[in-house]
C-alpha cells in the first residue's frame, strides 16, 4: 500500500465488479448465446487472463454473435437493486457522511446512468463513458471525472477492479487509485506486480472510509 499525503475531497467508483456484481449479466449473455454458463465463464476467464478485451469472448463462439454484440443487438445491460455488492451502497453513504463527494463513472452504456439513479445510488455525480463519448483507459475519461467533480486530480480517489482500465490510468491522471480484489479482473489483477502501484488493494469497499480518514 502506498503512502497517501494529499487530502481527498471526492471518491469516484467504477461500476461493473466494483459496485455491481455482474454474475447475472454474464449468465444472461451465455443463455442468449445458447452456451453453457460454465463454458462461457471459462472462456471469459481465459480472455481476461490474456489481457484481451472482454468482447473477444463472443468471437470464440460464432462470428454472427460477435457482430450482434458490436451492433448492439445483444440483451441490454441492466442494473437492478439486487445487483449491488453488499458493501457498495453502505460505503457510498459512509463516505458522504465523512463529508466526501461521491461519484460513479465507468465504461457503461448511456442508459446505465438512469438505471443507477433509479436504484437510488447515494452519489453526488453519476456519469457514463457513452454519455461522455470517451472510454477508460483514456486519460480524457479521467479528465472528465475531474471536470465533473470541479476538483484537481490529486483531490480525487478512483476505485476499480482493473489495473489496466482503472488504477493505472487514474494514477497517470494524477489521482489516488485503489484496486478492489473481486470479480474475474480484480482477482487476477491483484496478483500482478503493478498492483503495488495502487494506494491500496481492497478486499471490501468498507475499508475505504478509514483509509481516506
Amino acid at each position: 500500500m502506498r503512502e497517501a499525503t494529499m487530502a481527498i475531497r471526492a471518491v469516484f467508483f467504477d461500476v461493473g465488479e466494483t459496485l455491481i456484481d455482474e454474475t447475472r449479466h454474464w449468465g444472461e449473455l451465455a443463455d442468449w448465446l445458447s452456451v453453457p454458463r460454465l463454458t462461457f465463464l471459462g472462456v471469459l476467464g481465459a480472455v481476461i487472463a490474456r489481457g484481451q478485451h472482454h468482447r473477444t469472448v463472443f468471437e470464440h463462439f460464432a462470428p454472427e454473435f460477435a457482430a450482434a454484440e458490436r451492433g448492439g443487438l445483444r440483451p441490454a445491460y441492466s442494473i437492478r437493486p439486487g445487483d449491488f455488492y453488499p458493501d457498495a451502497l453502505s460505503t457510498l453513504k459512509a463516505l458522504r457522511g465523512h463529508g466526501l463527494a461521491v461519484g460513479v463513472a465507468g465504461n457503461q452504456p448511456a442508459e446505465a446512468e438512469a438505471a443507477l439513479i433509479a436504484c437510488s445510488v447515494p452519489a453526488d455525480h453519476v456519469a457514463t463513458s457513452a454519455a461522455w463519448g470517451v472510454e477508460k483507459p483514456s486519460l480524457a475519461f479521467f479528465a472528465k471525472v475531474a471536470e465533473l467533480a470541479s476538483l484537481a486530480p490529486d483531490e480525487i480517489a478512483y476505485v476499480g477492479d482493473r489495473l489496466d482500465n482503472d488504477v493505472l490510468p487514474a494514477l497517470d491522471a494524477g489521482m489516488r487509485a485503489y484496486l478492489i480484489r473481486r470479480g474475474p479482473w480484480g482477482v487476477l489483477h491483484a496478483e500482478q506486480p503493478e498492483a503495488a502501484r495502487a494506494h491500496g488493494v481492497l478486499t471490501s469497499l468498507s475499508e475505504l472510509p478509514s483509509l481516506l480518514g
